[in-house]
């Protein structure tokens, strides 16, 4: 449809194609039909049903909300490995030795062939897995690679030792596996892996086996040309004698490395040609975690230094004028060695501001700056120097805005909180895997953020704590949402005691007052927390359902003992076939816990169906094993790996679902709530709001939830539906108004007569509609592509006719 705020004619049209679909009831053939009931109340609308789950997953926190503009904060990352000459690294500790190649165990580490982007050929090497190792192998005919697991296109021709498997897989920025295939082999021996691409087919072989073990052709879409490389998927393996054809023609590969500067991974060097220097990382006394970045000038001129672009190098956002704030911890070998700190262009060739230091002592000293950019680049750079000889040592780097660019002077990037705001969320949830980590301690963050302690997460083994639970109570706090946290479900009943004790008792408890010494005297509003996430998801394993349930119990034990008004959640996985462990959980739980955590796929269209009936029948099951329960659910994660139009209406016919289930849910969080462009590690690529150094924007699940949070009424009445359309229908406490919320997940216009039963609306119907090809996205160059349109049309009576567009949300509000 077109954009309503594109000109005065494009809202014409939209008016006369609107207008178009107000017929005579008895002009058009009907294949559905509604009729609401407004006087037949069914249940009330949870309050608070429009959520947001963030993690660090995506770098959502940590390079996104956290205001913290540099990545490597605490030089904790090691130097990166030797570059492999005429490839490129996309992440990945690779060396060369022998004439192989080999590289450490991470997820989907990528070594790209350069050049030349091969269409029809081949590629065969040996390999040698370690013990433990998932797969690991080829990607041919790759395009738009980045780093992330699954961040580029083409194919990926993989061993999986351990399951004595060979995979084919296609990547277009996701993972779909195309064919699998049993082999027989020793899997600690050295194994030759060969594929052929000939157009569409792809064919696999191993071993020096002339017949192939897998031939497959690709009929949907065929990537056909592209550059060759190497990836792996958690595991330590070695490549060698690796070659490479095109028409029959073999190109020369040899693998060479190159020794690079010992420089922290997330940093990059600063050598003047004529200088002569080194640089060292130091795992000894370090100011925070266990190593610091160590220059050691020797002669020459220029600088030595180091340079920090952000997330994934994507640069610092600066505008002319704008003003950043930061501190480094320094020391040098010599009191009188200037040490300078710039905004600079990407190569440096460009000084956008820059301060010297006048001195820095022998031991550890905090070097605070102000910087304010002479001109606007999108793409900069931070950089720390020095000109002369002498040896510096730095720590822990922080680069932060200042004024409005942050969010009610809290360390949060004030674009992307805005539009968390105007998204309509009431709800948000911190937590996930993130919170699974051995190390994920509330203890860890909180005080001084200079000296908390850097550790090895889920997602990322270098994770910052400078964000933690607090930052995000109090964030939530100051932008108006419901904050709900997981913990780590390991925490001892003590901690945890005095983390409630800490975010929501008074200045005069032991642990309010250190909350009040660290800037915050006031106790936070908090009222929900989740014990866990996703526990037992490993498998239905009876101990382990018994192990968390009394975890679970001794720790809200603690809470309540502090602060018995805060509500518990339950975080155990829901299994539905397994109704004895299920029970079991359910009866340990039951009396305490207030809501058991429902995690829910969101991809299809239609995905609210499955939620109906998941949420009628942990009903069912709740009230048969105790009538009396007054356990109910929150939905924390609705989860997949879509963020197009096909997952807004996913999200939309699961609000539907949680309509029909008010009384018995108390929110329901789309994941990821946000996503960091181009920085996916993983395959949670699913952010309702979009983010670069410069931009933020809404994908479509945004636009589904800003219509329905902006619609909201208390009521859900009767409606009876005749067709395909998913519908709810709600009203007012007064009854003056009522909402219709239709989804069509077709791929063709509905025409639907409608019958809103003894409500009379005698004021103009004012319509929202989201609609667009299911896998429609919205990019930094047409971040509006989908976007909900608004317009009113007069209407008189109760009867009427619409034609609700293909693939669509649509919201109609009445007014009497």
């Amino acid at each position: 449809m077109i954009g309503f705020n594109n000109s005065n004619q494009a809202a014409k049209r939209w008016a006369i194609a609107c207008s178009i679909t107000f017929f005579s009831l008895t002009a058009l053939a009907q294949n559905a039909h509604i009729v609401v009931d407004a006087s037949r109340v069914i249940n009330k609308i949870p309050a608070k049903m429009y959520g947001s789950c963030i993690e660090d997953v995506n770098h959502e926190i940590y390079g996104g909300l956290y205001d913290q503009r540099l990545y490597g904060e605490s030089f904790e990352e090691p130097a990166p490995a030797d570059k492999v000459i005429g490839w490129k690294t996309l992440q990945g500790n690779w060396k060369v030795a022998d004439g192989a190649v080999s590289v450490n165990p991470g997820p989907g580490y990528k070594l790209i062939r350069e050049n030349p982007a091969v269409k029809d050929g081949s590629i065969e090497a040996d390999l040698k897995f370690s013990k433990d190792a998932q797969n690991a192998g080829f990607i041919v005919r790759v395009n738009n690679e980045q780093e992330g697991m699954d961040d580029f296109d083409g194919y990926e021709i993989s061993i999986a030792p351990g399951r004595q498997t060979l995979v084919l897989g296609k990547h277009v920025h996701n993972f779909k596996l195309l064919k699998e295939a049993k082999a027989t082999f020793d899997k600690d021996a050295w194994l030759h892996l060969k594929v052929e691409v000939k157009g569409a087919q792809i064919l696999i072989y191993l071993d020096n086996s002339t017949t192939p073990t897998i031939d497959y052709t690709d009929e949907s879409k065929p990537l056909l040309a592209g550059k060759i490389g190497l990836r792996t998927f958690h595991a330590d393996v070695k490549f060698k004698d690796v070659v490479i054809k095109q028409n029959n023609t073999v190109i020369k590969n040899e693998f060479i490395g190159k020794e690079m500067p010992a420089v922290s991974g997330m940093w990059d060097a600063i050598k003047a040609t004529s200088v002569k220097g080194k640089f060292l990382l130091n795992d000894a006394g370090a100011y925070n975690g266990k190593q610091s970045q160590v220059l050691e000038y020797t002669s020459g001129t220029g600088k030595l230094g180091v340079a920090n672009s952000g997330l994934g190098r994507w640069g610092i956002s600066l505008r002319k004028g704008q003003k950043l704030q930061g501190y480094v911890f320094l020391k040098t070998s010599q009191i009188d060695l200037p040490v300078t700190v710039a905004l600079q262009s990407a190569d440096g060739s460009k000084t956008y501001a820059f301060i010297r230091s006048n001195g820095i002592p022998e031991k550890w000293t905090k070097f605070s700056f102000t910087l304010t950019a002479n001109a606007t680049d999108t793409k900069a750079r931070f950089a720390i120097y020095i000109e002369k000889k002498g040896k510096l040592e730095m720590d822990q780097a922080v680069l932060m805005s200042t004024g409005k660019d942050q969010f009610k002077g809290l360390p949060i990037r004030a674009d992307i909180a805005t539009k968390m705001q105007q998204e309509g969320l009431n709800f948000v949830r911190y937590g996930g895997t993130m919170v699974n980590a051995p190390d994920y301690k509330w203890k860890n963050m909180i005080g001084s953020a200079d000296k908390r302690p850097p550790y090895e997460g889920h997602w990322h083994p270098y994770t910052s704590n400078g964000f933690g639970i607090e930052e995000f109570v109090a964030y939530c706090n100051a932008a108006g949402f419901e904050p709900a946290f997981a913990i780590n479900v390991e925490e001892t009943p003590e901690d945890v005691s005095n983390m409630v004790e800490y975010l929501t008792g008074s200045a005069t408890t032991t642990w309010g007052k250190k909350r009040a010494t660290n800037g915050h005297p006031a106790p936070y509003k908090l009222h929900y927390i989740e014990l866990g996430n996703e526990e037992v998801i490993w498998d239905d394993l009876t101990n382990d359902y018994k192990q968390y349930a009394e975890r679970f119990n001794m720790l809200y034990d603690a809470i309540h003992a502090k602060n018995p008004d805060i509500k518990v959640i339950c975080a155990a996985w829901w299994r539905p076939k397994s109704v004895e462990n299920m029970e079991m959980v359910f009866r340990a739980v039951n009396g305490k816990a207030d809501y058991w955590d429902l995690h829910i796929d969101d991809d299809e269209a239609n995905a609210g169906k499955i939620v109906d009936k998941n949420l009628q029948y942990m009903r069912d099951m709740f009230l048969k094993w105790d009538p009396n329960t007054k356990l109910k659910i929150t939905i924390f994660e609705e989860n997949g790996g879509l963020h197009n139009m096909q997952r807004a209406l996913g999200h939309a016919t699961t609000m539907n679902a949680v309509r029909r289930h008010g009384d018995f849910v108390l929110t329901s969080c789309a994941a990821n709530g946000l996503q960091a462009l181009g920085q996916n590690d993983n395959d949670w690529d699913q952010g309702q709001i979009f983010y670069t150094p410069s931009q933020v924007w809404g994908m479509p699940p945004f636009y589904a939830t800003q219509m329905a949070a902006k619609n909201h009424e208390p009521l859900r009445i009767f409606d009876s539906v005749e067709g395909d359309l998913d519908v709810t229908a709600t009203r007012s406490e007064n009854g003056d108004e009522l909402v219709l919320h239709i989804v069509n997940t077709k791929s063709t216009a509905t025409k639907t007569s409608v019958d809103l039963g003894g409500f009379t609306s005698n004021s103009p119907v004012k319509i929202a509609t989201l609609s667009g090809d299911p896998k429609a996205e919205n990019m930094p160059q047409s971040p509006e592509r989908i976007a909900t349109k608004e317009t009113t049309m007069p209407l008189t009576g109760k009867t009427f006719e619409y034609s609700f567009p293909a693939n669509s949300y649509t919201i109609l509000r009445f007014k009497k």
